[in-house]
């Protein structure tokens, strides 16, 4: 069997008892380097496969051939395994094996949701995620996502801002939404939510900094409801109060 597990932000106290039960009934875990480093105590005694970056297919392959042997694995995702994790591979490879291996996708607290609760409540009404990795989705299909939602005043929080490699696609980003978006929209950014490090920013639209966003960073960005209210930024839902 194979347990694609979300481990959360990465701590221990930020991951459902499914999880940990998981983690705790694997034979092997299967993970990205870093993401095992951050449960590396909860791993003594245990057979661990990990590997780089930019490695998924060759990792999720790995977990099958594995679980075919009769092993429980748990493949690790930071956050949800299901947001932007290996949840999805997972399955789309085990669909083309001629043997059934039984799958079982275990949520976890993906970055928007963590960065969410340090910032306040930016998210109470409608949003949606958009990734800035432009590897394997097209940048123009980004531009595209970005534009509409913003136009539909969408809470946006935004996935993989900012790397070495890619330094200009958040200012690009903010560009192609400054049409919809006011220059007093608030926008909250959480470094390294739920880790060591973390650091929290409330700005406006016309205040964002880039420079202090990187690949750790949630980017939240409010809609026209959306106000500031001393360290936190708040969306309302609607009620009448």
């Amino acid at each position: 069997m194979i347990a694609v597990v979300g481990i959360g932000p990465g701590g221990k106290e930020t991951m459902t008892l499914e999880a940990i039960e998981a983690i705790e009934n694997a034979d092997i875990i299967v993970g990205y380097k870093t993401y095992i480093k951050l449960i590396e105590d909860m791993l003594i005694d245990k057979e661990v496969m990990q590997n780089g970056m930019r490695q998924e297919v060759e990792r999720c392959k790995e977990a099958i051939e594995i679980a075919k042997t009769g092993k429980n694995v748990a493949v690790i995702s930071s956050g949800d395994s299901g947001i932007y994790g290996m949840a999805g591979l997972i399955l789309e490879l085990a669909t083309k094996e001629e043997t059934k291996i039984e799958v079982k996708v275990i949520p976890g607290v993906t970055a928007s949701i963590a960065a969410a609760g340090i910032l306040g409540a930016p998210i109470m009404h409608d949003f949606c995620h958009i990734s800035l990795s432009d590897l394997l989705t097209p940048w123009k299909v980004i531009e595209k996502r970005l534009r509409l939602a913003a136009q539909a005043d969408f809470v946006i929080c935004l996935y993989n801002p900012r790397s070495r490699g890619r330094k200009d696609h958040l200012e690009k980003a903010f560009n192609i939404m400054r049409e919809f978006k006011s220059g007093d929209t608030p926008v909250g950014i959480v470094k390294d939510a739920g880790r060591e490090g973390e650091e929290k920013i409330i700005c406006t639209f016309d205040t964002m900094n880039y420079e202090v966003v990187d690949m750790t960073t949630m980017v939240v960005i409010g809609n026209k409801s959306t106000f500031i209210h001393e360290d936190f930024m708040i969306t309302p839902r609607g009620y009448t109060v």
